[in-house]
Formats: structure tokens, C-alpha cells, sequence
């Protein structure tokens, strides 16, 4: 006979889901069990990881690489499930489809301040807030996975199954009785969202034909659409700004692609928005409002799935509700029309020079000398021997802007990270779940070591435990050293114009590399730029996972694509307030500013 929790599995199977990330613990025992009996069918899978928030954040992860279509973590009660609510988060935040599977006390004692009883409804009625339901009777299981599945598909949202742990274990009721109080259901997906009406598509074009300078932002949303996205963007002579999360949406390398936008973006990126008179947004609500065009300088068009997200950054003047790659299809006919302005050709030709400039001062700024190691200069390096396929997973951070700005994506490579939450610890958990969504293909981590020591080497020790049933063994942890939190140290000279409070910022000098080695992985701890070269071939050419533990100078600064006066003035504050790393500070500001910009202009007009 089977058990409401073989029936739960069943019944997401029919959604698609067949990938559990979880840990267990006797919460979620029958639902762990029947997982089991599916697996050995060959109709599940079950990731184990160290701690429920990775194993959150990886099934939100799964399906950004395109692993599944809905996201699913089982985690056991109480502690479990609050461990598990980071990466809850992340899934909402992004608009990923997940279901949670919370054990819960056994029915018997809820209500007895039982152990580890904790009124999970309420805890994650925020996270999961258009569907959390605890069940409490087997008959209930059919109606509350398709619900459950059918929401967070939807809604692109995180929903939450709440599983008394007796429960889990009693005999399903696969087919409710077709009587009063009972409830049927499908476990068909809706139909997606389609093209918006004629109407909204011509009153669109007729504000992008008007345009001489178009800009385009584009967002995760626009993932799919690169052919139409393309044709769109050549149609109207427009430059392209990426968010971070649609990294991958568009080759870095194209003259007319102004890279990642926003405060870890580029000047070229800054400039495209600030010098143009018209603005199409596909699939993006990035939310740094000063990096859009100032408001009433552009018209403005927004395309998404959900109307709710449309006009929500910039007084946008029509808004289409659609798939990206519809729309932008159905647009193009329009926008092909006799009467419509021609775009200036001499605003891509601007865009382009930009590009030209912002990679002459990034090439120098990465080669500026830095004490040990620049990390630009690593990441730079990993750009020029990246594996067409890989996936890369990036964390929060310093690492996050290295990875925005200096690692050049193309066609076929994904990547990803925690893109709105933006919480530190995602990168390795992100990394995982890319290989199990696609074993037979290579990945690259990027973090730094405070979130390395946050949950990234426990997890090394999930990929020793897992590496060797991937077909393809390459999984390359770039871990950017510094000693310090250096994003938030950067936050408090900048923003506050306060010297870094030394206890709270410095984080212990671990070696990633020998832990890695003593796991029976490979790694290789580098400290000069000279290693960099055969340290990154070594990585990729290696046999198994390998971790670099890349030793880079703190004082490296992240200047902004348009720094204010005031981030200026703060950071010359914060030194004369007794910056102990002023010296540093100044020389590094020196050598990433005034240095590169000088050695970029030298190398222009000797003709480099």
C-alpha cells in the first residue's frame, strides 16, 4: 500500500519534479522513504548537502541552470525548515518556481510545545505567502501538491508544504471520494504567457521608431530571446545593458554590448543610459534607479511576463505583458515599418568607443601592480580559458563585481547567483546544483573567503562525496582571498566615511587549497602573478575537482561606473579618520584610477 508520502512524490513527478535537495531528519522520514523507493526505481533523485540553507538555494539554482522546472527541498522540521528560509528567499526574490516540503510534529503533539515544534505556517507565510498549507489528512495530497506546483509555477514563487511527520507515513488516498467536502484536481501546467495584444505592440513600436538613441536593459527575463533580443537591438541601432542576473544573455564580446549596469557595472553601461532619448527594459526590474536614464529624459517601453513588474523602476510609457522572445518577435515587423525615425548610426559608433575606452582602462587596472595578487587579473585570466559550455556560479560580494565586469561570457555558457536577495553563501550551493542539473558539464565557482568559510567548505565535502558520478569531473572553485569582508569594508569607507571596525571585517586566512587536498580533491594556493597562467590551465585540465585559493590584495578598490563626489569625500574621510590600510588604500586608488586610465590613453595613442 502506498504511503501519502509515496503519493506526494508521485504527484510532483507529474509536474516535472525529480530532484530533491534536502537533509534528512525524522520530521521528514516518510517523505525521505518514499524519495528512497522512487530513486530505486529510477524516478527520483535525492542530493544530500551539509546544511537545509544549501539546500534551498540549490533548488532555486536548479532551475535557473535549467535543471527542472520547479524547484523541490525537503528539510525536517522546526530547525530544518528556519535553516532552509535564506534560500527560500532567494527563490522569491529571483521569481523562481520551488515547493517546500517542511516536516512537521507529529498531529498527535502539535499543540504541546512538543520538541522542535515551531508554527511553521507562520514562519514562512511571508516566503511563502500566496500558498502554505499544513496538511491533515491523506486526502488532502492530491489538491495541495497541484496547488502547491501550480502556484509556484505560475506565480514564479516559492510555495510550502507543511508534513506532520505521522502523516507522511499513513496510507495514501490516491483518488478522493467523489462526494461533498472533497476536492478534485489537475496536475496539468496552464498554458505560458503568450504576446500581448496588437494595440499594446503598435503603440510600443511607435514609441521605439521615434527613438535616435535606444538603449536596452536586459534582464534574466530575456534569457531565450538572444536571436530576437538581437534583431530587435540591430533594428534600432541600440546598445544593450545587461543585468546582473542576464549576464548570459547577450556575448560580452559584441561592440554594441555595454556589459553589466547598476553599481557594479561599467561606465559604458552608465553612459549608455545617461546619453539616451529612448529605453526598451525586456525582462528586468534592476533596482538602482540612478543608473537609469533620469526620469523624463527617455521614453520608455517594458516588457515582462508579469504586469506587476512593469513601470516598477522608470516611468515606463507602455508596458507589454508577454514571453521576451514573442514579443520581441512580434515587435520587429512594426518597428520595420516605412515613417519611423532611422536610429543615428553615430550612437552605436559612440557605444563602441565607449566599450574601447572602458577595455583599455579594465585591461590596465587588472595588470596594475597589487600586493600579492590583483583579482582582476585571475578573473581576467579564467575569461580567456573558459570551456564553451561551463556554468558559473558567482557569490556575493567583491566577487560579485569581478565577476560582473571582468569575467566575458559567450553563447552557450550560463551563470547565475543569489541576483536580488544577494546573500552570501549562495555561489557554492549554486555551483552544485548546476553540475547535478547537467553532470556532463564543467563549472566554475567564484567566491570570496567570507563566504567560503560561511558554508563553502563544508560543501567541498559534498563534492568529494558526489564528484565521481559526474560525467564530466571539472568543477573549479576560484576562492578570491583577501582576509577580509571587503565589500562591506569598501561600504564603510565609501558610504559612511568610517574606518572598518577590524573585529567585525577580518576573517581568518584558511588554506582552501590543502582542505580541498585533504578531501581527496586538487587545489593549488596562489600568491603571485606569475602562477596565475599554469594554475588556471592546471584547474581545468585536472582529473577532478580543483580549488584555487587565490591570495588577493585587500585594497583593491571596486570604483563605481560613476563615482559621486560624496563616495569620494567619504573615502578621503574614512583615511584621515586613522585608516590603518590608508596607505594601501591610496596606493591601490592611485594605480586602479589615475594609473590605468593613463597607461589606457598612452596605449591609444601609440595606436595598442
Amino acid at each position: 500500500m502506498p504511503t501519502v508520502g509515496d503519493h506526494l512524490v508521485s504527484r510532483l513527478a507529474t509536474w516535472g519534479a525529480h530532484r530533491y535537495y534536502g537533509y534528512a531528519g525524522d520530521g521528514i522520514g516518510g517523505v525521505m522513504s518514499a524519495v528512497d523507493r522512487a530513486a530505486q526505481r529510477g524516478a527520483a533523485q535525492f542530493v544530500q548537502v551539509r546544511h537545509e540553507e544549501t539546500a534551498a538555494f540549490a533548488a532555486c539554482a536548479d532551475v535557473k541552470y535549467g535543471g527542472s522546472d520547479l524547484g523541490v527541498v525537503a528539510v525536517t522540521s522546526g530547525p530544518g525548515a528556519i535553516h532552509a528560509l535564506n534560500g527560500l528567499y532567494d527563490a522569491k526574490m529571483d521569481h523562481v518556481p520551488v515547493v517546500a516540503l517542511l516536516g512537521h510534529t507529529a498531529t498527535s503533539a502539535l499543540g504541546t510545545s512538543f520538541y522542535q515544534e515551531v508554527d511553521l505556517a507562520n514562519l514562512v507565510k511571508d516566503v511563502a505567502g500566496d500558498y502554505v498549507h499544513v496538511l491533515s489528512d491523506a486526502s488532502q495530497v492530491q489538491h495541495a501538491v497541484d496547488r502547491a506546483a501550480r502556484t509556484a509555477l505560475a506565480h514564479r514563487t516559492v510555495t510550502v508544504l507543511v508534513l506532520p511527520s505521522d502523516l507522511q507515513d499513513a496510507d495514501a488516498v490516491e483518488h478522493p471520494p467523489y462526494a461533498h467536502g472533497y476536492v478534485h484536481t489537475s496536475s496539468v501546467p496552464s498554458s505560458p504567457v503568450g504576446t500581448p495584444p496588437a494595440e499594446s505592440l503598435r503603440a510600443a513600436a511607435e514609441v521605439l521608431r521615434a527613438g535616435k538613441k535606444v538603449a536596452v536593459l536586459a534582464g534574466v527575463g530575456a534569457a531565450g530571446a538572444r536571436e530576437e533580443l538581437t534583431a530587435v537591438a540591430d533594428r534600432l541601432g541600440a546598445g544593450v545593458a545587461k543585468a546582473l542576473l542576464g549576464k548570459t544573455v547577450l556575448d560580452d564580446d559584441l561592440e554594441w554590448v555595454t556589459g553589466a549596469i547598476g553599481l557594479l557595472g561599467t561606465r559604458p553601461s552608465w553612459e549608455l543610459m545617461d546619453g539616451c532619448d529612448t529605453l526598451l527594459i525586456v525582462g528586468s526590474t534592476m533596482p538602482y534607479s540612478e543608473y537609469y536614464p533620469a526620469p523624463g529624459a527617455a521614453r520608455a517601453v517594458q516588457i515582462d511576463v508579469d504586469g506587476a513588474r512593469c513601470g516598477l523602476r522608470y516611468p515606463t510609457e507602455v508596458n507589454l505583458v508577454g514571453d521576451a522572445a514573442l514579443t520581441l518577435a512580434a515587435l520587429l515587423p512594426l518597428l520595420e515599418e516605412d515613417g519611423g525615425a532611422q536610429p543615428d548610426p553615430s550612437w552605436r559608433e559612440d557605444v563602441a568607443r565607449w566599450n574601447r575606452a572602458w577595455d583599455a582602462w579594465s585591461l590596465e587596472s587588472a595588470t596594475a601592480k597589487a600586493e600579492p595578487l590583483n583579482p582582476q587579473l585571475v578573473v581576467r585570466g579564467l575569461s580567456d580559458r573558459l570551456p564553451d559550455d561551463v556554468m558559473v556560479a558567482a557569490d556575493c560580494g567583491t566577487a560579485t563585481a569581478w565577476f560582473a565586469r571582468d569575467l566575458s561570457m559567450r553563447p552557450g555558457m550560463l551563470a547565475s547567483l543569489s541576483g536580488t536577495l544577494l546573500s552570501m553563501g549562495g555561489g557554492m550551493p549554486y555551483a552544485l546544483a548546476a553540475k547535478e542539473a547537467h553532470p556532463d558539464r564543467p563549472v566554475l565557482a567564484i567566491i570570496g573567503d567570507g563566504a567560503m568559510q560561511m558554508n563553502g567548505v563544508n560543501e567541498l565535502i559534498t563534492v568529494a562525496q558526489r564528484w565521481r558520478g559526474w560525467a564530466d569531473p571539472r568543477f573549479v572553485v576560484l576562492v578570491l582571498n583577501n582576509r577580509d569582508l571587503s565589500f562591506v569594508t569598501w561600504e564603510a569607507r565609501a558610504q559612511q566615511g568610517e574606518v572598518p571596525y577590524a573585529d567585525a571585517q577580518r576573517v581568518p586566512d584558511v588554506p582552501y587549497a590543502g582542505w580541498a587536498e585533504l578531501l581527496g580533491l586538487a587545489g593549488r594556493r596562489l600568491d603571485g602573478p606569475e602562477q596565475v597562467g599554469s594554475a588556471l590551465d592546471a584547474a581545468w585540465a585536472w582529473d577532478r575537482p580543483f580549488v584555487l585559493d587565490a591570495v588577493v590584495d585587500e585594497d583593491v578598490p571596486m570604483i563605481p561606473p560613476h563615482p559621486s563626489a560624496e563616495q569620494a569625500w567619504n573615502t578621503l574621510k574614512s583615511q584621515l579618520k586613522g585608516d590603518p590600510a590608508a596607505a594601501g588604500v591610496l596606493r591601490q586608488g592611485l594605480r586602479q584610477s589615475v594609473g590605468a586610465a593613463g597607461r589606457a590613453v598612452a596605449g591609444a595613442l601609440r595606436g595598442d
